[in-house]
């Protein structure tokens, strides 16, 4: 993969430096007007698929050719350079910077400019446009140039790609980003069917509101024509007690639409410093960019609360947070689902704008019983108790699914230590109890 492309970059860095020096001893005048032809690329795979999609031009497949070239051969530009001008040291023409653990040659805006201008002034004013906000460069998030520090050149910044291009074309396909510093958001996803979210109807019901959109927004926006008049993402608010199926509801809801899940870290993402949780929520927002991810912010209070009277410095930068905040979730494509315990406890700004207010309520007795049911071991060999304890159990004790959970794995631990292959009423009474102490309520 590339090694055609990479040849022929070869060709064009040399044929380039050959008609700056004018070297007429090597290359003839017909040589120097016409640029090496670019090679046909492999059928079946990434990088053709990408140049077609948008339609690239020779010029805009040499850039993206060079912004790729480190991370497939990282001397392949300092070897080319070296051997192309073995007896000049410095060559500034050329651009291109050195990176703090990358050693090699990095390409910055001065080199495609140079590649694909030379002396010319209205090819290198065409380059520029490479690097405009409406060339299909930046709207797609393929590549950009780096900011540089004030009163720099921009043409200076290093050419960046975009980390997903850079799997795609090394790779053959988009690797999901791990969990770090850059992108705060883990990937979680479930083992449990559709079948076992048990909710109430009425929030059945509007999930599956969510669940039409992710599958047919496309035609909603092109079809119907509505993007015209609708923002491109959709917002929802899952508010409820803790335990109900938020988080489980979140991760159904990318299981059965084929799609990623990340719930948000937002110890990560908020910062004490000025301008660092902004900065934060950008990144974020920007990877997660036209890839029909579902961005999950559980506990959102933190983060999405009410809005405060302005007293010190300090109230007025949580304001501006909160309404940049605002900004970015209305302008991002995608789901985007905020998790509260209360939703009063959520700005009223950003309640108007979502489209779907989701509440989700303590099971009732019958919907206790039928989690009690599916939580508990069925497997031959295992003892539970009967459905008439069980259904005491649930019209008696009032505890939410996870609850549920936790207290069949304290039953089942007891058991295996005891060498058992039963779950009594007993026990889930006892583990009920402990459940009841953790949230503070009576027995």
């Amino acid at each position: 993969m590339f090694e055609k492309e990479l040849l022929w970059l070869d060709k064009f860095v040399q044929w380039r430096i050959m008609n700056h020096f004018d070297s007429e001893k090597t290359m003839d005048s017909e040589k120097k007007k016409t640029p090496p032809p670019l090679p046909q690329p492999a059928p079946n795979a990434p990088y053709p698929e990408l140049i077609e999609k948008y339609n690239f031009s020779p010029e805009e497949q040499l850039v993206l050719i060079l912004a790729i070239c480190p991370h497939i051969q990282p001397n392949f530009l300092d070897d080319t350079i070296r051997k192309h001008l073995p007896d000049i040291g410095e060559f500034p023409q050329m651009g291109g910077i050195r990176g703090k653990n990358f050693r090699g040659f990095l390409p910055t805006g001065e080199t495609v400019l140079y590649l694909v201008g030379g002396s010319n002034a209205n090819k290198k004013a065409q380059a520029r446009r490479f690097f405009h906000e409406e060339h299909s460069f930046a709207r797609h998030r393929i590549l950009w140039l780096e900011e540089v520090s004030h009163g720099e050149p921009r043409m200076s910044g290093r050419v960046i790609v975009n980390p997903d291009i850079v799997d795609l074309l090394v790779e053959g396909k988009t690797i999901r980003p791990r969990f770090s510093m850059d992108f705060p958001a883990e990937y979680i996803t479930t083992e449990l069917e559709d079948t076992d979210l048990i909710l109430d109807k009425n929030t059945r019901l509007q999930l599956t509101e969510l669940q039409n959109w992710v599958k047919h927004r496309e035609a909603l926006m092109n079809d119907w024509n509505l993007k015209r008049w609708v923002k491109p993402g959709y917002r929802a608010l899952f508010h409820g007690p803790p335990g109900t199926g938020k988080t489980l509801a979140a991760m159904m809801l990318g299981k059965t639409t084929q799609r990623d899940v990340f719930r948000i870290d937002l110890s990560m993402v908020v910062s004490k410093y000025i301008g660092e949780t902004e900065k934060n929520l950008s990144q974020l927002f920007e990877r997660a960019q036209s890839k029909d991810w579902i961005l999950f912010f559980d506990e959102a209070d933190a983060l999405f609360g009410k809005r405060t009277s302005v007293r010190d410095a300090h109230d007025k930068y949580a304001n501006q947070e909160v309404s940049y905040l605002l900004q970015k979730i209305e302008s991002h494509d995608g789901l985007v689902i905020l998790a509260s315990n209360f939703k009063s406890n959520i700005d009223e700004a950003f309640i108007r704008r979502f489209q779907a207010v989701i509440y989700f309520p303590p099971p009732t007795p019958s919907e206790r019983f039928t989690l009690w049911k599916k939580t508990l071991p069925v497997k031959k060999g295992f003892k539970i108790p009967s459905d008439e304890e069980l259904q005491a159990i649930a019209r008696k004790h009032e505890i939410t699914g996870a609850g549920i959970v936790n207290v069949v794995q304290y039953c089942a631990l007891d058991s295996v230590a005891a060498g058992s292959k039963e779950i009594t009423a007993r026990q889930i009474m006892a583990g009920i109890a402990r459940e009841y102490q953790k949230e503070g309520k009576v027995f």
